[in-house]
């Protein structure tokens, strides 16, 4: 059977509505329904499997025309998380304010390279006392949309699809590629990167891993798989007996791998997730989950899809797994799914009416918001939307004093032209048309919205 027509039967028996219901009584799922960003709309969930939330995911939102999203995936803890979370943006910000108050994509490596930077430092100064400090890592998805364009980072195996209509149909495409010792292409560069070692990848546990340790090639933070003074410490996992030997050198790069893309009038929505979404749905599934309901709340109802499929897998219900503790062993939330995090961004078509969004923080962890470093950065208030109310309203206003005070257009000797005299003439003869009379109409209305608002 033709996939698009499996897609459409379990659309028809309503596979993907999700019980968005049963999700709000999850006491590990957390969701922002739906929020406003200058480019049109977000939603945002996360549910919780192991003993401690190791997903951190954020959302920025700028007055205009910036937007700021990400998703850190942790292991080993959520230590890692938890610092890119609160430092990855603020370096973004540093960094643009630092080159032209502008974000490229080399803005958002260096980001990136900045934040594995000061956690190594972290975890240098307070190895000590914490030791788990050096196996602390995290799989990092960032993404800026600045100007209309799209920036994105990764490392790991967090995935970004973007969702657009192409001749009347819809096409998905993912943006980002997975890091995970399960493709193997990425068996293949580690290999060419380690020739000398044939142990570099291993099948353990059921997977193929690096050293046979993890499944990611690409992190931020794991000091012990990266520095060879954390690797002969205490932060060596010990519940790896069956590691040949233990690595020396670095054998996980902190390189993202960078995308870029220029958003058109056709491109509708992004789906930013951590690994847990992926392992349940694929990308179509997702994107078809999203294009067949309504906007608010669709976050959590993606998440709910997701966790109705794994209950399904081990032939329990989705109550069942609500009823789990979080934690690892056999019987708790971890043996069903995997810590997930989830943001889907709307994007609207170029507005005449479109309104300036508030510079909020949103927290995946949270159900409220805080001022964003956008808006203390003032690093957007350099950027002039031309269809804000202040400009739009001076342009009125600039053209009303232009037509009390006719001016004639001047040839480049100082007089006007008998071809300009008689272009003019015939201009104010031409007879106004259906289309330009609803122009000025549509700009008069606009206008006066504009006004009332801002009085």
């Amino acid at each position: 059977m033709h996939p698009w027509i499996q897609t459409l039967i379990d659309i028809c028996r309503g596979k993907y509505k999700g019980d968005i219901k049963a999700f709000n009584q999850d006491p590990l799922g957390k969701s922002i329904n739906l929020e406003k960003h200058c480019f049109g709309e977000f939603s945002m969930a996360n549910v919780q499997a192991n003993d401690i939330m190791e997903d951190q995911s954020q959302v920025e939102v700028a007055s205009n025309n910036a937007l700021f999203l990400g998703v850190y995936d942790g292991h080993g803890g959520n230590r890692a998380s938890y610092f890119i979370s609160r430092h990855l943006f603020k370096n973004l910000i540093r960094i643009a304010q630092e080159n032209g108050n502008t974000i490229t994509e080399d803005t958002l490596r260096t980001a990136v390279s900045d934040t594995e930077k000061e956690f190594m430092h972290y975890v240098s100064t307070d190895f000590v006392a914490i030791p788990d400090l050096g196996k602390a890592g995290a799989c990092c998805l960032a993404g800026v949309i600045w100007k209309k364009t799209l920036y994105i980072a990764n490392l790991g195996d967090s995935r970004a699809i973007i969702a657009s209509m192409v001749n009347g149909k819809p096409v998905v495409q993912q943006l980002t590629r997975d890091h995970n010792c399960g493709d193997v292409v990425i068996r293949e560069e580690l290999q060419e990167m380690h020739p000398n070692d044939p142990e570099i990848v291993m099948h353990r546990n059921g997977a193929w891993r690096v050293k046979g340790i993890i499944m990611v090639s690409r992190t931020i933070g794991d000091a012990y798989l990266k520095r060879p003074d954390f690797t002969f410490t205490a932060s060596f996992p010990k519940d790896y007996p069956n590691v040949p030997k233990i690595p020396d050198r670095c054998v996980l790069s902190a390189e993202p791998e960078m995308h870029s893309r220029a958003l058109r009038d056709n491109d509708k929505f992004l789906i930013f997730a951590s690994d847990g979404l992926w392992e349940l749905m694929s990308n179509e599934q997702a994107a078809q989950i999203v294009a067949s309901n309504p906007r608010n709340g669709i976050a959590k109802r993606l998440l709910s899809v997701a966790l109705t499929e794994a209950a399904s897998r081990r032939r329990v219900s989705y109550k069942s797994i609500q009823a789990a503790n979080p934690g690892r062993d056999i019987l708790s939330r971890r043996s069903f799914h995997d810590d997930i995090s989830v943001i889907v961004v709307f994007l609207e078509k170029t507005s005449f009416l479109r309104k300036r969004a508030p510079n909020r923080s949103y927290r995946g962890s949270s159900p409220t918001s805080q001022p964003s470093d956008f808006a203390r950065s003032g690093l957007t208030s350099l950027i002039r939307s031309p269809l804000s109310p202040r400009r739009l309203r001076n342009s009125f206003r600039k053209r009303s004093k232009s037509a009390d005070s006719p001016r004639t257009p001047k040839s480049p000797l100082g007089e006007s032209s008998q071809a300009e005299d008689t272009e003019r003439l015939i201009d104010q003869r031409r007879p106004r048309t259906a289309r330009s009379r609803l122009e000025s109409l549509k700009q008069f209305l606009t206008l006066s919205i504009f006004t009332r608002n801002q009085t």
